[in-house]
């Protein structure tokens, strides 16, 4: 397998440090060969700004990886800019995109096993040309696949979920919401449960958008009108889902074994079951495109940036989960 790519996200935020931190506790976790995209001077400071003492090899290729990654924290020699923690600026925004843009070129080419990106600030992108709604949207870019055929999952030690609709205003959901992008993302997901995450026989249980899964229609027909037709279809294709379940219900500790990933409606019904069992081992993970993707799921935390308060367990997590993907990939090739 190839070394999996790591991109800086944000310089200002705590990705570069979780970066440093991760290969300094590689052995401990078992982590995969990883090479971080440039900012080779910057990541030793951020390590140093966790008590931690990280070599750098700078590399010219992901294939000097393997060799270099033992003894240092391998860097491909691209990209290099300014350590600020805690002061984003528009030269890092900068930095963070070009990162992302050659981390993901580099996944596409195949000489990245797979892609780990750390967490960017949208609006500060977005003034440096950044036209998407979040990097699950610019990785499917890349990667040739329409924006609605790239799926977020979140997945930690005790739940996954997907939310179905994602960035959009809560008043949106109800419009956004049809049989059809139910039908098509679920077929999306059973399929890369089974590819990715080596689940033969993968159950999906569907969360209802209003309270009570609507209670017969009292309270909303969403359930009826739009989200059990998606059921029963996908049901009649051999597919194991079911629902739609009331939500306050689905996350209790008694009901998430009965499933191995939950669809949700919106983003909060998603993550915030999600963040409050899982937050510092929750990972983003993008489903139906060609190159593995993941990312630790929470944010730049500009406000702990460089204070050595930020828990490196989600970015472990990505990286021990992208090795895993891109070695059952390799496996199945």
């Amino acid at each position: 397998m190839s070394p999996l790519a790591v991109s800086l996200g944000d310089p200002a935020g705590v990705g570069p440090e979780l970066i440093a931190e991760a290969w300094a506790r590689r052995e401990e976790h078992a982590l995969p060969c990883f090479f971080a995209v440039g900012g080779a001077e910057l990541l030793c400071e951020a390590g140093q700004s966790r008590g931690l003492t990280v070599e750098i090899a700078e590399i010219a290729s992901p294939a000097e990886a393997a060799h270099a990654f033992a003894g240092a924290l391998p860097v491909l020699d691209v990209l290099e800019g300014g350590y600020t923690p805690g002061e984003p600026s528009r030269g890092g925004a900068e930095l963070a995109l070009a990162s992302l843009v050659e981390a993901a070129r580099l996944g596409v080419s195949g000489a990245a096993g797979g892609i780990v990106t750390a967490p960017i600030a949208k609006a500060r992108l977005a003034e440096v040309g950044f036209v998407h709604p979040g990097q699950t949207e610019f990785v499917a870019a890349a990667c040739g696949v329409a924006a609605e055929d790239a799926v977020m999952m979140l997945a930690g030690p005790s739940l996954r979920v997907v939310p179905l609709t994602v960035h959009v205003a809560l008043a949106e959901v109800p419009r956004r919401l049809t049989t059809e992008l139910i039908v098509r993302r679920t077929r999306i997901i059973a399929r890369a449960l089974r590819h990715d995450f080596a689940i033969a026989a993968p159950r999906l249980a569907v969360a209802g958008l209003n309270p009570h899964a609507g209670e017969g229609g009292r309270f909303g027909d969403e359930e009826a009108r739009i989200i059990a037709p998606a059921i029963a279809l996908l049901r009649a294709e051999g597919i194991n889902v079911t629902g739609p379940h009331p939500a306050d219900a689905l996350f209790a500790s008694h009901a998430r074994p009965g499933y191995d990933v939950a669809l949700c409606m919106y983003h909060d019904q998603a993550l915030i079951p999600l963040k409050t069992l899982d937050f510092d081992s929750g990972v983003n993970v993008t489903l139906g495109v060609p190159v593995v993707r993941t990312s630790p799921d929470h944010g730049t935390a500009f406000a702990i940036a460089g204070k050595a308060l930020a828990n490196p367990g989600a970015m472990i997590a990505a990286i021990r989960m992208a090795g895993e993907c891109a070695a059952r990939r390799a496996t199945c090739a």
